[in-house]
C-alpha cells in the first residue's frame, strides 16, 4: 500500500454471482480509512463489460469494483469525489487507468454514486478500508509503462530500443478498438528500484508511469 501510493507519472516531457465465472464480493472488516492518493477517477463500461478482469473475474460495470495499477487485487478503497463530497467504497479487481494523471477507473455503477457519469473524470481522493493479506508466494514485480501504440509495429520498435537500454521490456495489449500495444520497460521487486528507474525513463519518455505486473494479464507478447 504504501508503495502505491508513492507512485506517480513522470512530470516530464513529454480499465454477485459466481456461475458466471465471476467470484463471490469479499467480506469487508470494519477497519478505519486510511488517507491517501489524489488524482483524477475516470470510468468503463462497454465494451469491457463482460470481458474477464485482470484478476481473473468477469468484470460486471453494475457492481462496485475499480481498476488500480498497483493496489493489489481484493483491496477495498473509499472513493472521495472532491468536487460535490460524495463517496464511495469499490474492490479493486482490475489495473488501469492508463492514462498519465489518472489514478483510479471506476465501473459504471460506481461512477453513478459519485455523479461521475456526466462529467467523466473528477478530483477524487483515494482511502483504503480494507487490504488481503499479502500470500507469501513469489515476490510483487513492477514495471513502467513508457506509452500505449495502436500500431504494433511502433509499439514493437519503442520495446526493441527500451529493452537495448534497460535490458527487460515487454509488449501487453490493452482490448479496445483499436487494440493499443503497451510498452512497459523493468520488472522489478523494490521502492526504490522501480522508482529509480521511473525517474531514469523520464527523460526519454513522453509519458510515463508505475504499474504492476500480474501474471494473468501482463504477458510478453511472441
Amino acid at each position: 500500500m504504501v508503495l502505491a501510493f508513492a507512485l506517480s507519472g513522470c512530470a516530464h516531457r513529454n480499465t454477485a454471482r459466481v456461475p458466471a465465472g465471476r467470484v463471490p464480493r469479499a467480506q469487508r472488516p470494519s477497519v478505519p480509512p486510511t488517507s491517501g492518493e489524489t488524482g483524477l477517477a475516470s470510468w468503463y463500461g462497454h465494451p469491457y463489460h463482460g470481458r474477464r478482469a485482470a484478476d481473473g473475474e468477469i468484470y460486471d460495470m453494475e457492481t462496485m469494483v475499480a481498476a488500480h495499477r498497483t493496489l493489489p487485487f481484493g483491496t477495498w478503497v473509499r472513493v472521495v469525489n472532491l468536487d460535490n463530497g460524495e463517496t464511495v467504497d469499490v474492490r479493486i479487481i482490475d489495473r488501469g487507468p492508463f492514462v498519465e494523471g489518472r489514478i483510479i477507473d471506476l465501473s459504471h455503477a460506481a461512477a453513478q454514486k459519485i455523479d461521475l457519469i456526466g462529467p467523466g473524470i473528477a478530483k477524487v481522493r483515494l482511502d483504503i478500508v480494507s487490504a488481503p493479506e499479502a500470500p507469501a508466494t513469489a515476490p510483487v514485480l513492477y514495471a513502467v509503462q513508457v506509452g500505449a501504440f495502436a500500431d504494433r509495429a511502433r509499439a514493437e520498435q519503442v520495446r526493441a530500443d527500451m529493452e537495448r537500454q534497460y535490458g527487460t521490456a515487454q509488449l501487453v495489449p490493452r482490448q479496445s478498438n483499436p487494440t493499443l500495444w503497451r510498452v512497459l520497460v523493468g520488472r522489478e521487486i523494490t521502492e526504490d528500484a522501480v522508482l529509480r528507474l521511473e525517474r531514469q525513463l523520464g527523460g526519454e519518455a513522453e509519458h510515463c508511469f508505475v504499474v504492476r505486473l500480474d501474471n494473468l494479464t501482463e504477458r510478453a507478447e511472441p
